[in-house]
């Protein structure tokens, strides 16, 4: 029993041992990097849009696959609008009887115009003929109110005629209402970018809101690090930055500094010691060039880890190790 402990003993040793060692190769293998750059883990990510539908309807038409690239503009997949056909259908109709209606009451208008126009004439002939005392005055009344009646039924008219416009325009704002949600049914990608999900499948009901893709936008790719106070205290935005990854590490992927969050990270908001203080750290975006990413979109891939080196100063020279190396 006692060998036994003793021979765990030193196995152990001898592992602790050449770890050590491998770390001190290493350590000396490497060269440190120059006074003014900062480093920090991360992984690549990218700008996600969610492709969601804006009623509840049935998933009609799904046009594209998990991987596939897409344009803006590009129909993703469709939902079943035959509902709001039919309602697009109703509310043109509504239009067009809308518009019967005022043709109807403009012809209703113009007779009663010819009313007034001869009621007026029979009470001037009234006036003179009473004025010669030709005729009572109960004729000349008469003659009066005949005008006056004229008048109101042309009044009525004209309101019909204003109730026409306002149908023709409150059945036109529905059917262009209509017609706006039968384009909302035709779901688009409003980026060039790629599918990352497929989340609903022909024949499903979704509600409001439910999602059908998300599209990364491969135009918009940066890293996420952490940087402690004295480094973080001295970047700017647009400062120079170098992005390696594991995957493709023999490339050095030139980037910007394009965020610097105004909050520290991982201990409280408040610190009273300068020791405290000195361990806050940053969350710092750095991005890569949207050109760049154009020109090399076949390989960009989120997810994958690496690391960023962020230049503190514009004196700061790169080393060879972290001068701009990309893919042909």
């Amino acid at each position: 029993m006692f060998k036994s402990s003793k021979t765990t003993a030193v196995v152990a040793l001898a592992v602790l041992a050449a770890l050590i060692g491998v770390l001190a190769w290493q350590t000396l293998r490497e060269p440190g990097l120059p006074q003014g750059i900062a480093v920090g883990n991360g992984r690549l990510e990218a700008t996600q849009v969610d492709i969601t539908a804006k009623f509840a309807a049935r998933l009609s038409e799904v046009n594209v696959k998990e991987g596939d690239e897409v344009t803006a503009g590009q129909v993703l997949a469709r939902m079943d609008a035959r509902e709001l056909e039919a309602e697009l259908r109703q509310a043109q109709a509504l239009v067009t009887q809308a518009r019967k209606q005022r043709a109807a009451a403009t012809a209703v208008i113009a007779q009663r115009q010819s009313e007034v126009a001869l009621a007026e004439k029979n009470l001037a002939r009234s006036r003179e003929l009473y004025e010669n005392q030709n005729i009572p005055i109960e004729q000349l009344q008469r003659s009066e109110t005949a005008v006056q009646t004229a008048q109101a039924a042309r009044s009525v008219a004209e309101a019909e005629l204003a109730l026409a416009e306002a149908g023709i325009e409150a059945a036109a704002a529905r059917v262009e209402s209509v017609r706006t949600r039968i384009d909302d049914s035709v779901l688009k990608t409003p980026i060039d970018g790629r599918v990352l999900y497929r989340l609903a499948e022909p024949g499903e009901v979704l509600p409001a809101g439910g999602k059908v893709f998300t599209v990364l936008d491969l135009t918009d790719a940066f890293m996420t690090i952490f940087l402690p106070t004295l480094q973080a205290g001295r970047l700017r935005i647009g400062d120079e930055a170098r992005i390696v990854l594991d995957a493709i590490a023999e490339y050095t992927i030139p980037a910007t500094v394009s965020f610097v969050s105004p909050e520290a990270q991982f201990t409280p908001k408040e610190v009273e010691t300068r020791t405290e203080r000195e361990k806050l750290m940053f969350r710092v975006k750095v991005r890569i060039a949207p050109g760049l990413l154009a020109k090399h979109a076949a390989i960009m891939k989120t997810g994958v880890p690496g690391v960023a080196y962020v230049r503190l100063g514009t004196d700061v020279v790169w080393p060879e190790a972290l001068q701009t190396r990309l893919p042909p």
